[in-house]
């Protein structure tokens, strides 16, 4: 992120008006632009191929086909990001760079054998009972290998710090997405619906090839170990279990209201409730902007206190140690409240906004009824988050892993009883489950504060300890059977 709070400080450092909105503007295009671009390139494909004139049972199969696409690449990748960003971290302080290229192969082994056992049986499940085409089956198939090693792959690219070059890939795959598009569709005379697929697939590809082909020329070096990462997920098992329920925690509500009764079964495969669905992506890019509110304030000033810190422990008085300290986590708590006070403000706005604006396009009815309280539980999510990263930053993995748990299990129980509600409290397992696991997340940071140098100056060893058969007890071996010695040999 370092490159990233360089630009971005210089622009709000000069105090200006229009330095901060070119500040806004970077940090804007650096951490959300991949996602705005293929929402962009998306709708670009509705309206260059005439969405609307496709009948009903073709766009709710291609709709469900690109949510479960992305609902579950996220889900299959979130394990080993976490735990194989901390191994490459490691390997870059260490200086052990020919390391980082054969992790990169054998993440891309174990995260496509996930997402085959996971994919495999689906899609064959969906061409055998279902009925769907085989080839629009193969091409989903694809596009799910092909989101997911994009996943992967950008976990790199944002480690060694590269945001600028992720935003133009992502530019780079929506013209591809744009331009086959207009091929398969004007040229080749496929449906609408797959040639959308097809371009979408073509799009992630050319985005997870350039990322690869970028992380490939940036590390030279081989070492072959191909899966020396492997021994951090067993130390580092909280991690993987971390992201995942986080990322399970996100769509866990949509899962059980896929089970109400007037849910939408696609083919005997696809299960989706529409309205739901819509008013939770709506209610999520309402609070989007919590993401770069929180990596703006850690990039311009957290980091710097952390790091202040961290060289404080190394080689400072003990005065110095206490004083970084403190600075450091009175800076934590301005930021949190920074950023509760700044997303409220933006989620007001973009709320009233889309109140209305967005009945004008056709949303309308039980979509903006249930908007309101998922647009409160994803505001407190991002919260969440914000409390999660923090809990990173001081190693504190079974911190962040209770908060999970608690975000994870509190939303799918309320939102269990949130289906037999109106829908406008349809939303309020998701708001209960964030705010339970805020309340977790943020007394274990207050925690984290009273019990900071326990865990710093107590956790290290100063012998290294060796997991191996205990050996003999005998320091110096003595022959009871040979004569005792006489006084004339002593």
């Amino acid at each position: 992120m370092a490159s990233l709070g360089k630009h971005v400080k210089k622009s709000f450092e000069k105090r200006t008006i229009s330095s901060t909105l070119f500040g806004i503007l970077i940090s804007t295009m650096t951490t959300i632009a991949p996602m705005l671009l293929v929402m962009g390139g998306i709708i670009a494909l509705y309206l260059l191929l005439d969405y609307k004139s496709v009948v009903y049972s073709e766009r709710v199969l291609f709709t469900c086909s690109i949510l479960y696409i992305f609902i579950f690449s996220l889900m299959c990748t979130a394990p080993f990001n976490s735990v194989i960003s901390r191994y490459v971290t490691d390997k870059i302080f260490e200086e052990q760079y020919d390391a980082i290229l054969p992790c990169f192969y054998g993440g891309i082994f174990l995260n496509l054998t996930t997402c085959c056992i996971v994919g495999i049986p689906f899609y064959l499940y969906s061409y055998f009972v279902g009925g769907i085409d085989p080839i629009f089956t193969f091409t989903c198939y694809v596009c799910f290998l092909a989101l997911s090693m994009t996943f992967y792959s950008m976990l790199y690219l944002s480690i060694t710090k590269d945001y600028s070059k992720i935003s133009l890939f992502f530019l780079l795959g929506v013209i591809v997405m744009v331009l086959s598009a207009l091929l398969f569709n004007k040229i080749l005379h496929c449906s609408v619906t797959y040639s959308m697929l097809a371009a979408i697939t073509c799009g992630f590809l050319t985005i997870s090839l350039s990322e690869f082909a970028n992380v490939k020329g940036y590390f030279h070096t081989n070492n072959e170990s191909y899966f020396g990462f492997m021994a951090y997920f067993k130390e580092h098992w909280q991690l993987a279990l971390t992201n995942f329920l986080y990322s399970l925690g996100l769509y866990i509500h949509n899962f059980i209201f896929w089970t109400v009764s007037d849910c939408i079964i696609v083919r005997d495969t696809y299960i989706c409730y529409p309205p739901y669905d819509m008013a939770t992506c709506i209610a999520m890019f309402t609070n989007i902007s919590a993401s770069v509110i929180l990596i703006t304030q850690i990039e311009l000033h957290f980091h710097e206190r952390y790091k202040a810190y961290s060289e404080a422990v190394i080689g400072g008085r003990l005065i110095d140690i206490d004083k970084a300290k403190n600075r450091m986590f009175s800076l934590l708590s301005y930021q949190l409240m920074d950023v509760v006070r700044n997303q409220f403000i933006i989620s007001v706005l973009i709320y009233l906004l889309c109140m209305v604006f967005l009945p004008q396009f056709g949303f309308a009815g039980q979509v903006m009824e249930m908007y309101p309280c998922l647009a409160a539980g994803y505001f407190v999510i991002f919260l969440l988050y914000s409390c999660i990263i923090f809990l990173f930053y001081f190693n504190d993995k079974t911190g962040s892993l209770l908060t999970t748990i608690v975000f994870v299990v509190i939303t799918a129980v309320s939102s269990v009883f949130a289906k037999n509600l109106p829908p406008i409290w349809y939303g309020i397992g998701t708001f209960l489950g964030a705010f339970a696991g805020w309340i977790i997340a943020y007394f274990r940071l207050r925690w984290v504060e009273k019990n900071i140098d326990e865990h710093i100056f107590c956790k290290g060893t100063l012998i290294p300890s060796k997991h191996e058969a205990m050996p003999t007890s005998v320091v110096f071996p003595i022959d009871i059977t040979a004569p005792p010695e006489t006084e004339e040999e002593v």
